[in-house]
């Protein structure tokens, strides 16, 4: 297969189809392409940039990169091969063993929320969950104590955080495995996450760059009667404008840059034409040289179409290794492997890049000290594997010391306590929470009760309930605490409660609730669990709850006068009982992990005070939604899968705000069971003068240094006026001034904070503005540039809830 390493540029512009004109389902909002509509895009082209750039190490890994190239130095051109291919094994991801130089390779494992190829392992709140907390202490723990269970079970690599999807169509798979539809809240949660798991000793991974915000058509199709490589529709294109790409889907990897994450995963889609794991223009130019990343590209699995393209490109790590969709062939060989020795001996490879490669994976790896005492991987994980059964192994894996390690420490009252502090109160009316001992308890919906379907979440299971969603980024439970029988054990330590369940979806939505009643008396409180499956490989194809949730809060709230719902679910739904007189409560508590029941018990007793906040908008109507998936295509050619993110930086809440829509609950909305109020804003310029291009600094990871410079600190006073301890959530957004480039959102999210507060305490929130949050990308001087004009800071408890205002003028005209 010496052919697929031959040398190829990028690809140029490629003929794509206007979606202005196609059809729309009003709740499955999605977009199919209408025909005899072909027209030359905007911007769907990618320019090459070339050569891959070489690691300096800087930022703190230069001692590690000595290593890095001392250890590169000893190896053979096969075993320069094996560094940058992977191979079948215990792992999901696998970088064979040099015993020779005391390497014992590298295990690669998923994912965002768990340690998914292991037993005995803790399945942690899902990235939509710990992002509604809004609460970066959290965060950190979170990615901390992750990180402490994969280096335990011998996993050198995290396959996760998760920056894209960012969640720009509502319809996305995969948002949950993500933070927030907003870039800062994103950046945020991906640099204290990734922190937290490098500071215990794994690699992180930011995933997927760049522009992977649907499941549709993400892979080619192949011929069925072809080979693996013969391909019939190239993958879908994101064609996304240079502007739109670095404020938003850019700006929270620039966080992870920042973090000094040890890798990065590159994308399964085309990003303007070229595939994002061989697109330079991307890895190369914005990654490893804009960005100032030191560490390594990895592909997806099954993400790399080529050999030389994608090592020019940017590409280091050819993730599992074989040919075909997903990887999953490897006896038909591989684009890197030993291509990669064929195109070294011809000169087709500069050996130079091929070192450049090892040395970005292995300068990590010496940086967390990985070679000294690293745990061995657990043996249970082969048998556990799936992915790359025994029977595909390639080579003998050492695998040594203890088999089934219970590596969950102390992690269950951490994932209690992060699933409770994410939980959203959406209403709360007449004071229906916290509940006080009711008399009478009845719950409904077949989330409540106990898992029916195993360890593993499926889609297809009705009975039971929901904790994690599917695909790579799902968990393994070791056990699951369903919200029925952490109820019935609550209802017992009050000794007063009758509780009663019906958990047949159907059932209820059909049946006079008063008739499944055997209560003589109405229930003090009726309960409603809904659940809402997302996973990996398909978009969503409504926003509604599953298995009939919608009618089965209708039938529990026409006889019950105090019905709460509670939603487990991979982010939004839609809900339009939100008004009915007898919902007295809604919570929204996404997907929460393996304490699930426990977690959603603590908020509805008050035990926990709810403080999360949401981090995506909740429409009245599912096609309230701009920036669908593309779902389909009206013609066969080869590139005619394009999805033109037109809507530019119109999405989530800006794009509410700038059409000036109705919505049911805003971005950053969120009740509690106390009430604050804000006051003194005031505003601190800490910097002399202030220009409107950075200083031109030495490029440090993520980016310009002069971008992370502290310009102001804003100030605001926050009261608890309610009767309980409480954690309140201001928020920070900036409108920018009119000379801005025109399709500047309203506002936008740029600094939140979380004060804990007791019934009268008042404290100081503190927000510091950095260069980069008072700027704007121009793509004429392909620089960040503040404004000339005055900037309106708003602070308050929501995207639309702003109740203090300070202006500022960075740059005078």
């Amino acid at each position: 297969m010496a052919h697929l390493l031959a040398l190829g540029l990028l690809a140029t512009a490629v003929t794509g189809q206007d979606f202005s004109g196609g059809s729309r389902d009003e709740d499955a909002f999605s977009y199919v392409q209408p025909e005899n509509t072909t027209i030359l895009g905007p911007y769907g082209h990618s320019p090459a940039v070339l050569p891959s750039p070489r690691t300096s190490g800087s930022g703190g890994w230069e001692d590690a990169l000595s290593q890095a190239q001392d250890f590169v130095a000893q190896l053979t051109l096969d075993e320069k091969a094996d560094m940058v291919t992977g191979q079948p094994g215990p792992c999901v991801g696998n970088i064979v063993a040099i015993p020779r130089l005391n390497f014992s390779g590298l295990c690669l494992q998923d994912g965002p929320l768990s340690i998914r190829v292991a037993d005995y392992a803790s399945v942690f709140p899902a990235g939509v969950t710990v992002a509604s907390t809004w609460d970066r202490d959290l965060l950190y723990e979170r990615g901390y104590a992750m990180g402490e269970e994969f280096k335990a079970k011998g996993a050198h690599i995290l396959l996760g955080p998760v920056a894209g999807p960012l969640g720009r169509s509502a319809y996305s798979g995969r948002n949950w495995e993500g933070f927030a539809a907003d870039p800062y809240l994103t950046g945020v949660a991906m640099e204290q996450t990734i922190r937290g798991h490098q500071d215990a000793g794994v690699q992180a991974v930011a995933k997927h760059f760049i522009g992977n915000e649907q499941e549709t058509m993400r892979n080619p199709t192949y011929d069925p009667n072809g080979t693996l490589t013969d391909v019939l529709q190239e993958a879908l294109s994101a064609n996304i404008d240079d502007r739109t790409i670095h404020e938003l889907y850019l700006w929270p990897f620039a966080n992870a840059a920042r973090a000094k994450v040890a890798s990065f995963m590159c994308a399964y889609q085309r990003l303007n034409g070229s595939y994002a794991c061989e697109n330079s223009k991307v890895l190369n130019g914005l990654l490893k040289e804009e960005l100032g990343f030191q560490g390594y590209v990895m592909s997806d699995w099954g993400g790399t179409h080529s050999g030389m393209a994608s090592i020019e490109g940017g590409l280091d790590m050819n993730m599992p290794g074989g040919i075909g969709p997903y990887g999953m062939v490897p006896e038909a060989g591989s684009f890197f492997g030993g291509n990669v020795t064929t195109g070294v001996n011809n000169g087709t490879l500069d050996e130079a890049r091929l070192d450049d490669m090892i040395v970005r994976i292995m300068t990590p790896y010496f940086w967390l000290e990985q070679d000294v005492d690293f745990p061995t991987v657990d043996p249970s994980s082969a048998d556990i594997n799936t992915f790359s059964p025994k029977d595909t192994w390639l080579r003998e894996f050492n695998l040594t010391g203890p088999r089934s390690r219970d590596v969950r420490g102390n992690h269950a009252s951490i994932i209690r306590r992060h699933a409770a502090e994410a939980t959203i109160l959406l209403k709360n009316e007449n004071n229906a929470l916290p509940l006080r001992a009711p008399k009478t308890i009845a719950v409904f919906g077949n989330d409540a009760g106990e898992n029916t379907a195993g360890p593993l979440n499926q889609d297809t299971f009705e009975f039971g309930t929901l904790a994690a969603g599917g695909g790579s980024g799902t968990g393994r439970f070791t056990y699951l605490v369903s919200p029925l029988a952490a109820i019935n054990a609550r209802a017992k330590s009050d000794n007063t409660s009758l509780v009663q369940y019906w958990l047949n979806n159907t059932q209820i939505a059909t049946t006079d609730v008063a008739d499944l009643l055997a209560i003589p008396d109405q229930p003090s409180v009726c309960l409603v669990f809904l659940k809402t499956w997302a996973a990996e490989g398909e978009d969503r194809a409504h926003l509604s709850s599953d298995y009939n949730g919608t009618d089965v809060v209708t039938s529990v709230a026409s006889h019950c006068n105090n019905t709460v719902v509670v939603t487990h679910s991979s982010g939004i739904n839609t809900l339009p009982f939100a008004n009915h007189p007898n919902v007295t409560a809604i919570l929204a508590a996404h997907y929460p992990g393996q304490e699930s029941g426990n977690s959603i018990v603590d908020v509805l007793y008050g035990d926990v005070n709810p403080s999360g906040h949401l981090p995506y908008t909740i429409a009245l109507n599912g096609s309230d939604y701009n920036a669908p998936p593309t779902t389909a295509v009206s013609t066969n050619g080869t590139y005619d899968w394009q999805s033109w993110f037109d809507e530019k930086l119109e999405i989530d809440y800006r794009y509410f705000d700038a059409h000036d829509i109705d919505v049911q609950y805003e971005f950053g909305f969120g009740l509690s069971y106390t009430t604050f109020n804000l006051s003194s804003i005031s505003s601190t310029q800490l910097v002399d003068s202030i220009s409107s291009e950075p200083e031109q600094r030495e490029v440090q990871p993520g980016g310009n240094p002069a971008l992370w410079e502290s310009l102001y600190n804003v100030t605001v006073e926050v009261t608890n006026t309610g009767e309980v301890d409480g954690a309140a959530v201001p928020q920070l957004y900036v409108t920018f001034p009119d000379s801005t480039p025109a399709g500047t959102p309203p506002k936008q999210l740029r600094g939140f904070d979380k004060v804990v507060l007791e019934p009268g305490e008042s404290r100081t929130a503190s927000f510091e503005l950095m260069r980069r949050d008072l700027s704007y990308w121009d793509v004429v001087s392909q620089e960040w540039l503040i404004p000339e004009g005055e900037f309106v800071v708003r602070v308050g408890f929501s995207s639309r809830d702003l109740r203090e205002t300070v202006r500022i003028s960075p740059v005078q005209a």
